[in-house]
């Protein structure tokens, strides 16, 4: 068996009609209306003059000289890598960038195991036009895009 409840619905209820104007309200109206009208200004200026006042120019700043860009770790073994005569290790090319001051690992423990990754990744994403070319395993030299 099933139960089936009636919904209540609700009618809405109609305003009500306006009332009939009276007379003794309107003219209290009126009377408050030309009470406000009348009332002195507020002190001070208007917003708008406010607004409109110009402001004192301010000195325009000198533009901050450009910080100069840091070199990545790989940015900087593809500049190690392109000046050598033959191919190197991710362990080489560490030190090489390190005696150059090119780049310096930030609390790295194992920065040529990073290099050696992020090489890998290059050749691997841009194939021949990558800066470096695997030329046996573990060594690397200056690809064509470098």
């Amino acid at each position: 068996m099933s139960t089936t409840t009636a919904r209540k619905t609700k009618t809405p209820a109609k305003a009500p009609a306006k009332p009939a104007a009276n007379p003794a309200l309107d003219t209290a109206r009126a009377a408050a209306l030309a009470k406000v009208a009348a009332a002195p200004a507020p002190k001070g200026k208007p917003r708008a003059a406010k607004q409109a006042e110009a402001k004192p120019a301010k000195a325009p700043k000198a533009p901050k000289a450009p910080k100069p860009k840091r070199v990545s770790c790989l940015d900087a073994a593809a500049i190690v890598v392109a000046d050598a005569d033959k191919p190197m290790k991710a362990v080489e090319m560490i030190a090489e960038i390190q005696k150059r001051r090119l780049w310096s690992s930030p609390e790295g423990k194992t920065p040529e195991a990073t290099l050696y990754a992020a090489v890998i990744r290059e050749i691997a994403a841009k194939g021949k036009a990558a800066r470096f070319r695997k030329v046996e395993r573990g060594l690397f030299a200056a690809g064509k895009g470098a």
